[in-house]
């Protein structure tokens, strides 16, 4: 397998594979981002109209909120069906701090994270302000709602999609959600095998990383960079990017 990011939108070979019939669009961290995210999701549904599968299936990597221009206007466009197709959402780090920063009686601590790590551009998002209290009650209830039952994980053929990783040497059943959504090391630098090839954001680069135990598709939209999407179908890789 290579070892250096792919760069191409090109098919290539996948270090695991899914069941024939089977495809995954599997796209990283939004971030706000709602034009590239509805572009993407519209190129996604070019590339089915050109090449039909079974069983597709969109599965956005989590981190929807903070830092970019309109997380509120991303979180409606995900809880709107996508032309009926199955989709699955993962929580991220940034969901968790929102929701933890906005829970009734949220300590001090758990606000200030949020709002130091682009909280207040998600309550911009929804003409609220980070100096006034009173005005993140405009922040939608059915938003904090649907994240809530983002899920952590999934498991898929021979992929574990997770927000930010696994911890290496836990089996995939006994991970706890902090290492799903916050691990960096020894994750990312681990060498050898895990027990499923892990699918992931939270951690931006250049271009999607393929990997022998990993993917990442975090490509840094909400800095300049692009929004991708992971393409798996069989034992093949590719990308879309918006």
């Amino acid at each position: 397998m290579p070892s250096r990011p792919l760069r191409s939108q090109a098919p290539a070979t996948a270090p695991a594979s899914l069941p024939p019939g089977q495809r995954i669009y599997a796209i990283g961290d939004t971030h706000g981002c709602a034009g590239r995210l509805a572009a993407l999701h519209e190129q996604i549904l070019e590339d089915l109209a050109a090449h039909p599968v079974a069983a597709p299936l969109v599965l956005h990597l989590g981190d929807h909120v903070d830092r970019g221009p309109d997380s509120a206007a991303v979180l409606d466009m995900l809880r709107q069906p996508l032309q009926g197709l199955p989709v699955i959402n993962l929580m991220g780090n940034h969901d968790r701090m929102m929701l933890d920063a906005l829970a009734p009686g949220a300590p001090a601590d758990a606000v200030a994270l949020w709002l130091a790590n682009g909280g207040s551009n998600t309550l911009h998002s929804y003409g609220a302000s980070a100096n006034d209290r009173d005005s993140w009650q405009k922040v939608s209830s059915s938003h904090l709602a649907w994240l809530r039952d983002c899920r952590t994980s999934f498991l898929a053929g021979g992929y574990l999609f997770a927000h930010a990783g696994i911890r290496p040497g836990r089996p995939l059943a006994d991970q706890v959600e902090a290492d799903l959504l916050w691990i960096r090391e020894p994750f990312l630098s681990w060498p050898r095998p895990l027990p499923a090839v892990v699918v992931h954001g939270h951690t931006p680069a250049e271009a999607p990383e393929v990997l022998r135990h990993r993917i990442g598709l975090d490509t840094g939209a909400v800095y300049g960079g692009r929004l991708t999407c992971g393409v798996l179908e069989e034992a093949s890789i590719r990308f879309l990017f918006g």
